[in-house]
């Protein structure tokens, strides 16, 4: 794995969920594809991971949704409670009916495993993993890429930038940084055995999503029920008067002070040793410069309320690889073009509705009061809000 990549492949950049996705799909159509990842293995930080049937209905075209299925749960419900009183507000059943409509099921997975599904994948696949090589640079042109790294210069016919949330090559198309939205996350995953009879029983059977002023909750079971995730956010008081030190674990207890038993009890299932201040960028209309071209968080990094951000990132592998399909490099400036037209449209549309679904879950006071009353009165079989995301 750790070999300079040959020069005939396409590169990808970057060895996290959407650079393997992309790999895999590309290799799955007859590419010769190298994946370039900086760490010294190809690993995965954080804890779950939510897979909506945009994303799932693609696992199963690829034939990896049986591997995400046995790994992971496929939840009851996404239900929605406020974190002040408790009161379910709404929900979405996760039966039968939601997956004939999608074509695939809802599955909540910890991050490491799909990762690792989709490194054996790429291994079946034959695609070149090299890890602890670091991309300085990739220098596009009209034929190919220059890919320059720790472990020497290459050319491609194709460079590939899945590097993440602070892309470096997102900079040879725009000049934009990432945006702080002062909010905060706690994670923690931990076995159930070890969390006693103090867990509702709802969040082992559900996504259980706590929405309260300026914080919520999410929790869910992984690994076949035997793992409980957890994760908290809040808006951070010290960052908005411009500390350079914000979000600490004071600062967590006090934002959950008011919350519900269930919610504080939630907060004990966390790692309090780290956290994860929550960015994305604005949406972009240009991820193509020559044959350099953007994909995943590096295209289209969002805040996290839809549950997307893994989910767009194999959307973009699967139409990436569909419109180059077997073609020949010469073919593919306009397949190139293609891919950037569709993804950008959608992309755009999730990273926006992150960004609002957000401030309707945090909003206090006569906004909170008219919020839950709409949740409350939605018909759980109404599908509107979720038909353009999921179909």
């Amino acid at each position: 794995m750790n070999s300079a990549p040959g020069p005939a492949g396409i590169v990808v950049v970057g060895g996290g969920i959407g650079g393997l996705a992309t790999a895999y799909a590309l290799a799955s159509t007859g590419h010769a594809v190298s994946v370039l990842e900086r760490a010294p293995k190809f690993t995965e930080v954080g804890a779950g991971l939510q897979m909506a049937p945009n994303a799932t209905r693609i696992l199963k075209d690829w034939g990896l949704l049986d591997e995400v299925l046995q790994a992971g749960v496929v939840p009851r419900r996404l239900l929605f409670k406020d974190a002040l009183d408790g009161s379910e507000l709404t929900h979405q059943d996760l039966d039968d009916d939601f997956v004939r409509r999608y074509g695939a099921p809802y599955v909540v997975i910890h991050r490491s495993d799909l990762l690792a599904i989709l490194v054996r994948a790429c291994e079946r696949a034959g695609v070149e993993m090299v890890a602890d090589c670091d991309v300085q640079d990739v220098v596009p042109d009209a034929d190919g890429a220059t890919v320059r790294s720790r472990l020497g210069e290459h050319r491609a016919p194709l460079a590939v930038a899945a590097d993440g949330l602070h892309s470096t090559l997102r900079a040879r198309l725009s000049d934009d940084r990432p945006v702080c939205s002062g909010y905060v996350a706690y994670r923690g995953a931990f076995p159930v055995a070890d969390l006693g009879s103090r867990i509702d029983r709802d969040t082992f059977r559900d996504v259980v999503v706590h929405v309260g002023p300026g914080c919520h909750l999410v929790q869910y079971a992984l690994r076949r029920g035997e793992v409980l995730n957890t994760v908290a956010v809040f808006a951070s008081p010290a960052y908005r008067r411009g500390e350079p030190e914000w979000g600490g674990p004071e600062e967590l207890d006090t934002a959950f002070a008011g919350a519900c038993a269930d919610v504080r009890t939630g907060l004990e299932s966390l790692w309090r040793d780290r956290r994860w201040p929550m960015y994305d960028r604005p949406p972009i209309p240009k991820w193509t410069d020559g044959r350099l071209v953007l994909t995943g968080d590096a295209a289209h990094p969002m805040l996290q309320y839809l549950a997307q951000g893994a989910c767009q990132a194999i959307e973009d592998a699967h139409c990436l690889a569909r419109e180059l399909g077997d073609t020949a490099p010469p073919e593919w400036t306009d397949a190139l073009k293609r891919y950037e037209a569709e993804r950008t449209e959608r992309t755009a549309r999730v990273q926006d509705t992150a960004r609002t679904w957000g401030d309707i879950w945090h909003v206090d006071g006569v906004g909170r009061l008219l919020r839950n009353e709409l949740f409350r009165r939605r018909d759980p079989h109404d599908h509107r809000y979720t038909d353009w995301l999921y179909g």
